[in-house]
């Protein structure tokens, strides 16, 4: 009995003593939601970390791709920054040649270049997406699954 009301009395003192934060904490580790299949093929998960703050002026968002996922040709009204955070991704800038990006890289796309991204034909890619938050993506071409089968080839280890 003794023991139950140090419990008790324990549990009182904690909960008068707890820290009433107030803060809104979210996480980069949970994956979003499932995409629609809208502008991609494959699979996509989306995590809307930090989306429409006035006050910073840009949004952060966590994608998830599965492998042979692809987004089609877009473009933004700001620079975006992609961080690849794990797996390995393709990206391409219209006139140039396509690239792998591997866990640990960065690259800044400027604002209303068209370009697209996604997981490679074998690996899952997770990366933050970090750009302004004025203007909607503007989608200019479809990425086929025969195009995207072809920078596989010529991207081949």
């Amino acid at each position: 009995m003794r023991n139950a009301i140090i419990f008790l009395l324990f549990l009182f003192v904690t909960s008068v003593f707890s820290q009433d934060t107030g803060y809104n904490v979210s996480s980069y580790l949970t994956a979003g939601t499932k995409a629609p299949n809208t502008h991609y093929i494959g699979e996509a998960w989306l995590n809307a970390i930090i989306h429409d703050d006035a006050e910073l002026g840009y949004n952060i968002t966590k994608a998830t791709f599965k492998a042979n996922s692809t987004l089609d040709w877009h473009k933004h009204s700001s620079a975006q920054v992609l961080i690849i955070v794990e797996g390995e991704a393709y990206y391409q800038e219209k006139g140039n040649a396509p690239i792998i990006l591997k866990e640990g890289d960065v690259i800044k796309c400027d604002k209303d270049i068209e370009h697209w991204h996604s997981s490679t034909k074998t690996s899952d890619v997770t990366y933050l997406a970090l750009y302004g938050g004025d203007q909607p993506t503007t989608w200019t071409e479809v990425v086929t699954q025969e195009y995207y089968d072809e920078v596989a080839l010529t991207l081949k280890k």
